[in-house]
């Protein structure tokens, strides 16, 4: 059996695809698996690092801050990324293509399905983007993570799975303490995890800088991580400076990061959300403005409507982020009711469940 998995561009899509192969290499040992990602991204190096081959095409998106410059390159590209597709996928002939989101995916799938290979998309947010749009109108099996689907897919091919997770997060009983401990944190004060994903967001990073005071008098601390490219700005600022701050560029330990918590802060992505319905801790979301259709806005909603996180919106955050999360530290209840209402939306199967669903089309 051969298969390809093309996507890419972020964690938020990297870390599933990856989750999605391994799971599929446990029901079928001896499978050969392919990735194909955009040239330049992140799944250049994450993909090799998790043990398998990846291929690149040359696509990407448009520039914001160039875009006549982007008007003349990204349909060049366009086309030699179709053309490298082809010829990727002529030569490996996979039997099932699956796209996970990103640059990538649309290139390798279109190509795939004029090749007569059977297609698979696993898309990831409450509201579908353009280009899972169009290729679902065709894909043989379309994997969501959400009620409501319907209104972007053919009804007979969705399935609901969820979003697949690294399977390290899926249990933190009995962590907690070790994970205070790896993080240089203390083991009898209440903490705060604040993140922006992969790559940091400047929002939340100025919402704990503008926190220095409140902060200074709490009976909390807090495990920041800023993200690579704010953290020299940010490690400066007097909140990085207090005792109890932990800031950092970059956490590896997710799951440690997760046990040490008790409140959790993050961007609304597909994959934080699914990754804090498994951990089950109460959440405050802060959706990004900065993503195509508001989908982050829309992730979050989908649990807000549920009692089953809190949503603050980005254009407030600076100003009631922390004391927001503190409020909630506080309050009892509020934080059980919250732990209890979105530990039901997870999805513990969810790599498996989509794993079987692409070796059903082979089978099929």
């Amino acid at each position: 059996m051969r298969i390809v998995i093309s996507g890419g561009g972020t964690g938020g899509h990297i870390y599933p695809a990856i989750a999605i192969a391994n799971a599929i290499r446990q029901l079928q040992p001896n499978v050969e698996i392919r990735f194909i990602g955009a040239e330049g991204k992140m799944e250049m190096e994450k993909i090799p690092q998790a043990g398998y081959f990846i291929d690149g095409l040359p696509i990407r998106g448009f520039d914001r801050s160039a875009l006549l410059k982007s008007a003349f390159t990204v349909p060049f590209l366009l086309l030699k990324s179709l053309w490298k597709a082809r010829r990727i996928l002529k030569q490996f002939q996979p039997d099932v293509a699956v796209g996970v989101g990103g640059y990538a995916s649309g290139p390798t799938l279109r190509v795939a399905g004029r090749l007569g290979i059977p297609t698979l998309i696993q898309e990831q947010n409450a509201f579908a983007g353009v280009t899972n749009k169009l290729l679902g109108k065709r894909a043989a099996s379309v994997c969501v993570a959400y009620e409501g689907m319907e209104q972007f897919f053919p009804k007979a091919v969705l399935h609901l799975t969820g979003n697949p997770v690294r399977s390290d997060i899926a249990n933190l009983e009995g962590k907690k303490e070790a994970a205070l401990k790896h993080f240089g944190l203390s083991t009898s004060t209440p903490t705060i995890l604040v993140f922006g994903g992969s790559l940091g967001a400047r929002t939340l990073n100025e919402a704990l800088a503008n926190g220095t005071d409140i902060l200074r008098d709490q009976p909390v601390q807090v495990l920041w991580q800023a993200g690579k490219i704010y953290i020299e700005q940010f490690s400066k600022t007097p909140t990085a400076q207090l005792s109890n701050v932990k800031i950092l560029p970059f956490i590896d330990r997710m799951d440690l990061a997760y046990a040490a918590a008790d409140v959790i802060v993050g961007r609304a992505g597909a994959l934080t959300i699914a990754e804090l319905c498994l951990v089950g801790k109460p959440a405050i979301l802060v959706p990004s403005p900065n993503v195509a259709e508001d989908h982050q806005t829309k992730n979050a909603m989908a649990l807000v409507q549920k009692d089953a996180a809190i949503l603050v919106k980005d254009s407030e955050a600076r100003k009631i982020l922390l004391p927001t999360a503190i409020d909630l530290l506080k309050d009892e209840a509020g934080s059980a009711r919250l732990s209890s209402r979105i530990k039901l939306l997870a999805k513990p199967n969810a790599a498996r469940d989509i794993a079987a669903k692409v070796l059903g089309l082979i089978k099929d």
